[in-house]
């Protein structure tokens, strides 16, 4: 991570298992809205990611030392940019949002159709930026 004068730049995340909504905790689904349709999760050891139609929900937990779960709300008409990289075994989504901040979100062990599911929710975030 890079930090100018302590503040963080850009937050990276690790997403190894595919979740589909009925697999995902009542916790996670709590953050979506009833006019919002669950497109898929991820997640790892300790963090979700929600996509649904409208927005990405992003939940950042912290088991070492001191519990916290930091959730992060991202309407698709909030990032400014994006770029999706495809490499053997992983896909990377880079994001920069209109308040600055950035996201590197890796998705991991990857076959082709993982791939294309991932292509499918980039181009949706798009979409409904418009």
């Amino acid at each position: 991570m890079a930090y100018i004068k302590f503040k963080e730049l850009t937050k990276y995340f690790d997403f190894k298992t595919e979740t589909e909504p009925k697999d995902l905790p009542e916790y996670v689904i709590e953050y979506s809205s009833n006019n919002e349709k669950i497109i898929l999760g991820y997640k790892n050891s300790k963090d979700y990611i929600l996509f649904t139609d409208k927005k990405m929900v992003l939940f950042d937990r912290d088991v070492a030392g001191l519990y916290y779960k930091k959730i992060h709300f991202i309407p698709y008409k909030s990032i400014s940019t994006g770029a999706i990289n495809f490499k053997p075994g992983k896909v990377e989504m880079l994001l920069s949002l209109d308040s600055g901040y950035q996201l590197h979100i890796n998705f991991i062990n990857m076959n082709h159709d993982k791939k294309e599911r991932i292509k499918t929710i980039f181009k949706i975030m798009f979409e409904n930026k418009l």
